[in-house]
């Protein structure tokens, strides 16, 4: 089974930087395809960022130009680095798997993280 741990969260002022991790474990040897996402209270879960195996990378129009996913050369560690964060980043942000990659073979399932909150102060 898939687990998924974000760290790096905080609380910070606008203006600041926040570098979100997150490890997955389960199947060893594996290469992840991982995204991030975050919700913020009393609104839905919106995509952040994703990376697949190949290192293309996705945003969201509010986070492109602050926001740079990456991952390690073993695609289980997946990192988001915030850069002029403001207050509308605050929010939870989670962590999201979709499938890895086992000997070149890929297995599609879902599994989330439990969240690493980020609070931007003005």
């Amino acid at each position: 089974q898939v687990q998924l741990v974000e760290s790096g969260g905080g609380s910070v002022q606008a203006g600041g930087s926040l570098r979100l991790s997150c490890t997955a474990s389960g199947f060893s040897g594996c290469r992840y395809v991982m995204s991030w996402y975050r919700q913020a209270p009393g609104k839905e879960r919106e995509f952040i960022s994703s990376i697949s195996i190949g290192g293309s990378t996705y945003y969201a129009d509010s986070v492109k130009g602050r926001f740079t996913i990456s991952q390690d050369n073993a695609k289980i560690t997946l990192f988001l680095q915030m850069n002029s964060l403001k207050p509308e980043d605050t929010a939870m942000y989670y962590c999201k798997t979709t499938g890895a990659y086992c000997s070149d073979h890929y297995s599609p399932f879902d599994a989330w993280g439990r969240g690493t909150q980020v609070t931007v102060s003005s």
